[in-house]
């Protein structure tokens, strides 16, 4: 074994974890601390993508500088998801099977529009960090994965901040653990739901850029996501940001060895089995309360 492929490997599992921890810092907030099983996120992750593809190709725009414009879009995308979900489901307790469904269609109708709009052919951007590499003696730095490592890595701290330090980041927390008690410091669930659920549809946006600066993208490519981003957000422990990181870290630097000594179609699995041999170990997660 070369102790240069090696340490190669594990710098990509790395910057791959990082990039893990921003495709699923949505999740961490909508399923983490809602309850809300959105299992359309990554159909929302594509859709940022086909943004930044957009912005890209028509107007010459940064894809990361893209997505940050259309983020507060995707942030009202998320809230008017969930008034429908609120109205058709969430108060009338039907919010489990009945909810799951809605996303599952709302997954496919996100896809199969793109799919009529772009096709089935892949689609990339162009930036100037997509091609070059930094090299730190024998180990390889390729920005078009430190650029979307660094996203993931802005994303929960900033999320983390938010959290911990606003009114309303609080107030997220607070409903995630006991909805009553927010009632009777004359705050509205409700909203204080509707504005976490567009912050995580807004982190989409970020995540879709960071996505298509890694690989070209198609509609479809979503789905290799869903398993993942959920994996991730139980083995880092529910609605922990740091756990996201520390988990979408660990399943990268697996996936990454596993892909350079065993091949790639050994990796989601020996992946998977990492994720459930942690959960036998710690049921609620690395960083799990």
């Amino acid at each position: 074994m070369s102790l240069d492929l090696l340490g190669n490997a594990i710098v990509s599992g790395l910057l791959l974890g990082g990039f893990y921890a921003a495709v699923t810092i949505g999740v961490s907030v909508s399923f983490g601390m809602l309850d809300i099983v959105n299992i359309a996120h990554p159909a929302f992750i594509i859709l940022g993508s086909y943004i930044a593809y957009i912005a890209n190709t028509a107007l010459g725009m940064d894809p990361l500088l893209a997505s940050v414009i259309a983020a507060p879009a995707f942030y009202l995308l998320g809230c008017i998801v969930y008034q429908v979900y609120f109205l058709a489901f969430e108060r009338h307790g039907e919010e489990s099977l009945r909810g799951l469904a809605f996303f599952f269609g709302l997954l496919f109708i996100t896809e199969v529009v793109l799919v009529l709009v772009f096709g089935v052919d892949y689609r990339l951007v162009e930036a100037s960090y997509i091609g070059p590499s930094l090299h730190l003696g024998p180990v390889d730095l390729p920005l078009r994965l430190l650029v979307p490592c660094l996203v993931g890595l802005l994303l929960v701290f900033g999320m983390q901040l938010f959290h911990a330090r606003t009114f309303i980041g609080r107030a997220i927390l607070a409903v995630a653990q006991d909805e009553l008690a927010l009632r009777l410091m004359a705050a509205n669930p409700k909203r204080i739901k509707r504005i976490a659920f567009g912050l995580s549809i807004a982190t989409a946006s970020l995540a879709g850029a960071a996505l298509i600066i890694i690989q070209p993208v198609e509609p479809s490519i979503g789905r290799d996501y869903i398993g993942r981003v959920f994996a991730i957000c139980v083995l880092g422990g529910m609605g922990s940001f740091a756990g996201t990181l520390i988990a979408g870290i660990a399943l990268g630097i697996v996936e990454s060895l596993t892909a350079t000594f065993y091949g790639p179609s050994w990796a989601p699995a020996v992946a998977f089995g990492f994720l459930l041999a942690t959960l036998a170990i710690r049921p609620s997660g690395i960083l799990g309360r």
